[in-house]
């Protein structure tokens, strides 16, 4: 049964990562990693780390997905639309490259050789072992990458900033660079 389990949900995880990537929808896509990290997180679960599993739904799938619609809501980003022969070009270079990275993927673990896999141990997947590396040996790209979140909102903020006459009824002040665009253009008409 939990064999059956595992190739359900391993099945539906790799189907839906590929729909994040092919969709031309954002909030399709955006919907699609949801899944996604759920489908990861009960691959979690059947390891033994439930506790993993949870944070993969708490943090990932809710704080961090709903982050990315905020901000795809913010920029008003619509369905991609593009030339078909663009789309065909796309298709001849990806499909050499991914031919190319699976073959280098295939040769690197050939001459490695097959890992030995060490059995999940108790220490291995506790909440207190995570909590020791977590804080004591990846404390630091713990902080950078909270610190690059925080970046990424702020850019998206300012990126989604009006014109000034646009801008009047959402409370927010006009951004500088358009200020001063608007009075160069009043400056020239005069």
């Amino acid at each position: 049964m939990e064999t059956l389990i595992f190739l359900i949900f391993a099945a539906l995880a790799v189907a839906s990562s590929l729909v994040v990537v092919i969709h031309r929808s954002p909030v399709y896509a955006t919907m699609s990693l949801v899944v996604t990290l759920f489908s990861v997180a009960v691959l979690f679960v059947l390891l033994g780390a439930p506790f993993l599993g949870a944070l993969q739904i708490l943090i990932y799938a809710g704080a961090i997905v709903v982050l990315f619609l905020f901000v795809i809501m913010l920029l008003n980003l619509q369905k991609e639309g593009e030339s078909a022969g663009r789309r065909r070009g796309q298709i001849w270079v990806a499909i050499p490259g991914a031919l190319i990275f699976i073959g280098m993927v295939g040769l690197v673990f050939w001459r490695a050789g097959a890992p030995e896999l060490q059995p999940l141990t108790p220490e291995l997947v506790s909440l207190k072992g995570l909590a020791t590396a977590l804080f004591s040996d990846y404390l630091l790209p713990f902080e950078i990458v909270g610190l690059l979140l925080l970046v990424a909102v702020i850019g998206a903020t300012v990126a989604a900033r009006r014109a000034p006459d646009a801008a009047e009824g959402t409370g927010l002040p006009p951004r500088e660079d358009f200020v001063a665009e608007d009075t160069a253009r009043k400056e020239a008409r005069s």
